[in-house]
């Protein structure tokens, strides 16, 4: 397979923003807003950009398989398509959605492409301001194609980051609540994909999670790996979204993901 043309990505996104994300925004009628799995929020729009994605990228690569957010949602054996040999495309349609319905600026449009277990191509777009980040396995990361190398090597105690408070069983949970307060601070953009961005340009430094469902992770997870960052299980084996594990540490450098991984594992 050739590398996916980055701005043909970017075209496909620019539009489906112009003509549904944006005029939405701030824009939405109590009609548009939903719940799924009987607590977590999904609007039209979301169902809408899932639905042309799923199209205009299987348009570029025929034959290619496809995990959605909204499509999971409905049927989880779709998880089954990264098990067979075809290239599968993975999207969050809208990540940070809570965000978008209350008119906070923090959301996003995730991809990857996938073969097996093997992440080769992502693209996070921010399509307030129009921005494309996206990374090439063993090829780099970029913004709106500069290229973005991680410059820092923060300790735990000068980092900023995130820590989920959801989903840890109760002897976990009982240590993110502890260790919290060795890190110079602690702040949720309630958009993952933002957070991996941030990591990537070093405007901050970890996130702690626990539930890893694999739009939400695996284009982020490409995009701070090639920027040079760092990302492991707590068993300090790094994310595949073949399996299905939870609790994992990103971080911008490997002394400081060990570190983090040390300081969870010195908590009893």
């Amino acid at each position: 397979m050739n590398e996916i043309n980055s701005s043909e990505i970017h075209s496909i996104l620019y539009d489906l923003s112009k003509k549904y994300i944006l005029p939405k925004y701030k824009n939405l009628n109590h009609n548009e807003i939903m719940t799924k799995n009987n607590s977590d929020s999904v609007t039209s729009v979301d169902i809408k950009i899932e639905e042309e994605l799923k199209k205009k990228l299987c348009d570029i690569l025929p034959n290619s398989l496809f995990v959605g957010e909204e499509i999971f949602s409905k049927n989880p054996k779709i998880l089954n398509n990264y098990n067979l040999s075809e290239y599968c495309w993975t999207v969050d349609p809208i990540d940070g959605t809570s965000n978008y319905i209350n008119g906070i600026d923090k959301f996003a449009v995730m991809i990857a492409l996938s073969f097996k277990d093997k992440i080769l191509q992502s693209w996070i777009y921010k399509p307030l301001s129009d921005d494309l980040f996206f990374a090439i396995k063993d090829n780099g990361c970029f913004n709106n194609n500069e290229r973005i190398t991680i410059k820092n090597d923060k300790t735990i105690q000068n980092s900023v980051g995130s820590i989920s408070f959801k989903y840890w069983d109760d002897k976990l949970f009982s240590k993110m609540q502890l260790i919290k307060k060795e890190f110079k601070k602690i702040n949720s953009y309630k958009c993952i994909g933002f957070e991996y961005i941030d990591i990537a340009k070093s405007y901050r430094e970890f996130t702690i999670l626990s539930k890893l469902s694999p739009w939400d992770h695996m284009p982020g997870i490409l995009i701070v790996r090639e920027a040079g960052g760092y990302d492991s299980y707590f068993d300090k084996t790094i994310y595949n979204h073949f399996l299905d594990k939870k609790n994992l540490v990103v971080a911008s450098s490997n002394y400081l993901g060990e570190e983090i991984i040390s300081l969870i594992k010195e908590y009893v």
